[in-house]
């Protein structure tokens, strides 16, 4: 079932528990008054009250025939024939749902704590407790990318029979780990190093992220969690006291030039009790809640690494089952954090990728470049050689740590996962703990609503203080120094060296905490300043273009929309980036979406251009741009990549 008509169908059902009171305008003349004086308002509308008495804004929808594959119109398209370039759309009132709690976000932490819910509600015989679900993606699944090795504590607590054998809902692309090997690499050699004790995979399975949050997905809707791919969450709404009331979708047929087209349909709102962000890494909500609230007050700056990540299938006679290579050093330079990985799984499969941490300092550094001389490297082609590349992506992650973990409550909702910051860097782990703390959020939700009335706003203080005692903060305040030791003069020497230290004796038993010393855009030096890096041409066999890469990653965005690649003034960005910086930009992104094209007619010689169909959802550029002044924003819900095995 599509998830128009999934959400078509909540809505009439919760319609018929009120009566419907419509009403039709019938004249194009009488629609346009409407349209120029008071903005366009639904044909029917009705107010619902939902079983356990709590008034609902929910509208009643007049049997709407949804397209499959794309979100339910809440305002006809027929209404909009004539539109006129007068016509502001936020005159248009939006359609509103009310639930019990609202996730913003399909990935693992999302899932999790949607999961975590109703397993609460269903043992209290509360069937009427809504959970809904709102992801950016077309499918659940679609755009997440990960290594990934999993570790299987959280999943297990959550859903312990996820692998048995008399399930038949069993999740069926579970590799089990096998022998684990560390390698520091120069250009032609591959040097033996110890394996840290974090790093050790013993009991945990190789897997593709990307089908494992399908199989997550199809849990929660097993559950009957709302669940609605395809929806994009656009903006935080507020109570008049200040606390989060939900959040509401983006308006679906904005031409490139903010004007409206005839298949204008505006957004929908979903109020929640509790709206629960596991947006991932550096989402754009949760940007502005961040901000809102203050929630970095007592902890320092985020800091991010860029993964990127192709699937191979290779030939039989290469692949070794479970096998698990990790590697640093070659080809990044010496004052670069970051690492590679190659994973075996599946039948002849094998995920590799590397990791650079986006506080590199030489713009002339292009992490895409990196990873295609990273596939040179003996160790890595000997591998590869006569396999076929099926997949490609990427995307940002969080490294910060224990030290950048902000407060994760707030009135009326909660961070989760990526978005709070959870990954252990040294374990090249994220999965768990994200899963862990939407589990956490879930119970503290549950038990939140219950100690409160209709009425009030809620804070989910136990979430905190659950936080806080779980295994999340253990093993993150363990390895807290082991990131940023690398930002010392000695580099990755001396990162290696006290990481040893750390990772053997030590244990994170020590009373001082590294700080993160600079953002990450702020690391940036002026180009004049830097090593002029030059990358070969590719080969077309282990190597590729930018752009074939992209072509693997199902990405597609519709033109003719607004860009959501906000940049206020592209001249100014120009002026102010590109002397210093000579196109920085074109090198950080892994998706060829920025340009400097030559153009004689502007002061620095070149123009600045956004090929935003090509975005694939990184967020690189909303954290690496020097000067802040990029903007990633969520576009029409369904668009983006459309991740295979990742």
């Amino acid at each position: 079932m599509s998830p128009s008509v999934r959400l078509a169908t909540c809505l009439r059902r919760q319609a018929t528990l009120a009566q419907r009171t419509t009403t039709t305008t019938t004249t194009a003349t009488t629609r346009r008054l409407r349209r120029q004086t008071q903005g366009l308002r639904s044909l029917s509308t009705a107010a619902v009250r939902r079983p356990n008495a709590r008034q609902s804004s929910t509208p009643v929808l007049s049997q709407p025939t949804p397209t499959p594959g794309r979100p339910l119109s809440t305002t006809p398209a027929r209404l909009l024939a004539d539109v006129d370039e007068s016509f502001d759309p936020q005159t248009v009132d939006r359609e509103s749902d009310e639930v019990d709690v609202c996730i913003v976000g399909g990935g693992p932490a999302g899932l999790a704590a949607a999961i975590r819910l109703k397993q609460l509600a269903k043992a209290a015989g509360n069937d009427d407790f809504r959970v809904l679900l709102l992801e950016k993606a077309g499918e659940i699944g679609a755009h997440i990318l990960s290594g990934a090795v999993i570790q299987p504590t959280a999943v297990e607590e959550l859903l312990p029979d996820w692998l048995a054998e008399d399930n038949a809902a069993r999740f069926e692309g579970a590799t089990p780990a096998g022998g684990d090997s560390m390698r520091f690499l120069t250009k032609t050699l591959a040097i033996p190093l110890p394996t840290p004790p974090q790093m050790h995979n013993h009991g945990n399975y190789i897997v593709s992220l990307n089908e494992f949050t399908k199989w997550l997905g199809e849990r929660a809707e097993e559950l009957e969690v709302e669940v609605y791919p395809g929806f994009a969450a656009s903006e935080v709404l507020y109570r008049p006291d200040g606390s989060v009331k939900g959040v509401a979708t983006n308006d679906l047929g904005m031409a490139r030039s903010g004007k409206p087209k005839d298949s204008f349909e505006r957004g929908m709102e979903f109020h929640a009790r509790i709206t629960l962000f596991g947006e991932g890494c550096h989402g754009s909500l949760t940007k502005q809640v961040i901000k809102k609230f203050d929630l970095r007050s007592d902890s320092q700056p985020q800091t991010y690494g860029l993964g990127i990540k192709e699937v191979w299938e290779v030939p039989p006679e290469k692949f070794k089952k479970g096998e698990i290579v990790h590697s640093m050093g070659y080809p990044l330079p010496a004052d670069t954090y970051g690492g590679a990985w190659m994973y075996h799984f599946g039948d002849n499969l094998v995920s590799i990728g590397q990791v650079v941490a986006l506080d590199y300092s030489n713009p002339w550094l292009s992490p895409y470049g990196e990873f295609q001389k990273l596939k040179q490297h003996p160790l890595y082609k000997n591998v590869l050689e006569g396999g076929k590349c099926i997949s490609y992506g990427a995307r940002a992650l969080v490294e910060g740590g224990f030290q950048s973990i902000p407060k994760v409550a707030f009135p009326g909702g909660a961070l989760i996962g990526d978005s709070a910051g959870f990954v252990n860097v040294p374990k090249v782990k994220g999965t768990h703990n994200a899963m862990k703390s939407g589990m956490l959020a879930a119970e503290a939700t549950w038990t939140a609503l219950a100690d409160s009335s209709d009425e009030a706003s809620v804070f989910l203080y136990d979430y905190e203080g659950a936080l806080r005692k779980s295994s999340i903060w253990k093993e993150l305040k363990e390895v807290r120094n082991m990131r940023p030791s690398f930002h010392t003069p000695l580099g990755i020497w001396g990162g290696i060296m006290y990481s040893g230290l750390e990772a053997f004796l030590l244990k994170g038993r020590v009373p001082w905490t590294f700080r993160h010393r600079v953002t990450d855009h702020a690391a940036t030096k002026p180009a004049d300043s830097c090593k002029k890096i030059e990358y070969p041409k590719p080969d077309g066999k282990l190597t590729f273009d930018i752009l074939t890469s992209v072509s693997r990653t199902g990405t597609n965005h519709e033109e003719d929309q607004p860009v959501h690649l906000q940049v206020r003034d592209w001249d100014k960005h120009t002026a102010e980036t590109y002397p210093t910086f000579k196109g920085l930009e074109n090198r950080f992104c892994p998706a060829g979406v920025y340009e400097y094209v030559d153009d004689a007619s502007k002061p620095e010689g070149v123009r600045f251009q956004i090929n935003a169909q090509n975005c694939i959802h990184c967020k690189t550029c909303d954290i690496k741009a020097p000067h802040q002044d990029i903007n990633w924003q969520v576009p029409q819900g369904g668009e983006g990549p459309k991740y295979y095995m990742t």
